[in-house]
């Protein structure tokens, strides 16, 4: 048996490679792009829609955390139905439910309309972001994860450096048709998702050797890939009940629930903390903008760095530490420029760990747990992290009247969740479940 030619292995990987990410990655970014608006624009929406219908910060925050709820009860059946239905089929149907459902939330009026229809949001998504996880490592090898993982997820801060602009002008629309502006927000913002959803059935191919668009020579290489990084996961073929009583599984958990608090409670409560500063309703959006588009370029490099070193713990564990410091700042200093630059520091700590951290936990887990454990890890961390988190924020915001006293809690939730990851990183692989 002859050796095979480097420069031509390098050759297909190359060619390989740039079709799959062409093919992919930019349509679920648009997808995902899609999922955080409808997810926060709520915190837009709230700068109008909170006084129409009567909702009290508190109220607003538990209906804000109800989201987080029914993402977390739906969020591992979700994703077991992918396996079960692949991901064309059911990453289309999660999204043309959550846009009707969100274009819906145009039609709430009163607190007990908005709880019943934010929990409504939370089922219809559940899903989505542990589906596609899953689906890209189908794809990915693991040399690639970490810098696409990123890429795929610098859809959550992009979506709100457009859709804060974006959802400030849809505001401006009050009056028309007879019409509050934040209904045309919800309206708006949520039909396009629905028509994304439809062209996933066109665009989407569940398995490489199910693609037409690779040539067979392509489809080998990458199958190759893909079953040489199964075999080399770290819990191999351990059963997901035995994967959710270990204790690494927990400690991931709690890693991801920080970067989870950051990013959901600033979606859902950065827009009202920011108007507090006098600014209009367009300047908010435009100046809430800003550090998403600094923490979307942030986390594409942070993501490749990771890659080119191949280090994932400290480029988890630092984008949590950089957090608390930014919720911690606001607190100690005043102004608008320096809270804008503080929140930045959380933005950037929040998305900076998504590549890094998934591409560890992915790679942690094996084909048989992966649908279940990062459904778990991020349905979880959702729940404790962002639905606790928001609705806590809502509570002391309305009791104390400052929104940054309202971010202590979530800087102590930081530090402990950058403990957790390093002692996954140090002992954690010791403790997987038994094969």
């Amino acid at each position: 048996m002859t050796a095979p030619d480097v420069t031509t292995a390098s050759d297909l990987e190359k060619r390989t490679m740039r079709k799959v990410t062409w093919r992919l990655m930019p349509f679920l970014m648009a997808c995902y792009l899609m999922a955080f608006i409808d997810r926060t624009n709520i915190g837009m929406a709230s700068l109008q829609m909170n006084e129409d219908i009567g909702l009290t910060p508190a109220v607003f925050g538990f209906g804000a955390s109800l989201f987080f709820i029914s993402y977390f009860i739906f969020e591992v059946p979700s994703n077991l139905m992918l396996q079960k239905f692949g991901a064309r089929m059911w990453i289309a149907r999660i999204m043309v439910t959550w846009g009707l459902v969100s274009a819906g939330m145009a039609f709430v009026w009163n607190q007990h309309s908005f709880f019943v229809m934010r929990f409504l949001l939370g089922a219809a998504e559940a899903g989505f972001f542990p589906g596609v996880i899953l689906y890209l490592t189908y794809w990915l090898p693991p040399a690639y994860r970490g810098r696409m993982l990123a890429l795929f997820a610098v859809a959550i801060p992009v979506s709100s450096f457009i859709g804060s602009p974006l959802s400030g002008a849809l505001l401006k629309l009050d009056g028309l048709g007879g019409l509050y502006g934040w209904q045309w927000l919800f309206i708006l913002e949520g039909l396009p998702t629905v028509l994304l959803g439809i062209a996933c059935l066109k665009v989407l191919t569940d398995k490489p050797a199910q693609a037409s668009w690779l040539d067979d020579e392509e489809k080998a290489w990458l199958q190759g890939q893909i079953s040489q990084a199964s075999a080399l996961a770290k819990v191999s073929h351990a059963s997901p009940w035995a994967l959710f009583r270990s204790a690494p599984f927990w400690a991931l958990v709690i890693a991801c629930c920080g970067a989870s608090a950051a990013g959901s409670t600033l979606g859902v409560w950065q827009p009202m903390l920011l108007k507090t500063f006098g600014l209009t309703d367009l300047q908010t959006g435009l100046i809430n903008a800003i550090p998403y588009g600094v923490a979307a370029t942030a986390m594409v490099l942070w993501g490749r760095h990771s890659d080119k070193t191949g280090e994932r713990a400290w480029h988890t564990a630092i984008p949590l530490l950089l957090i608390a410091v930014g919720a911690l700042g606001t607190f100690i200093v005043g102004g608008l420029l320096p809270t804008v630059i503080l929140l930045t520091f959380v933005l950037i700590g929040a998305y900076c760990f998504k590549g890094p951290f998934w591409s560890m936990a992915s790679g942690w887990l094996s084909t048989g747990t992966a649908a279940a454990g990062i459904a778990g890890i991020n349905a979880t961390s959702n729940l404790i992290g962002g639905g606790l988190m928001v609705n806590v924020y809502g509570q002391i915001n309305d009791r104390t009247g400052s929104h940054l006293l309202a971010l202590i809690p979530l800087a102590c939730l930081t530090v402990l969740s950058a403990l957790a990851i390093l002692w996954v990183a140090r002992v954690g692989a010791r403790s997987a479940p038994a094969t």
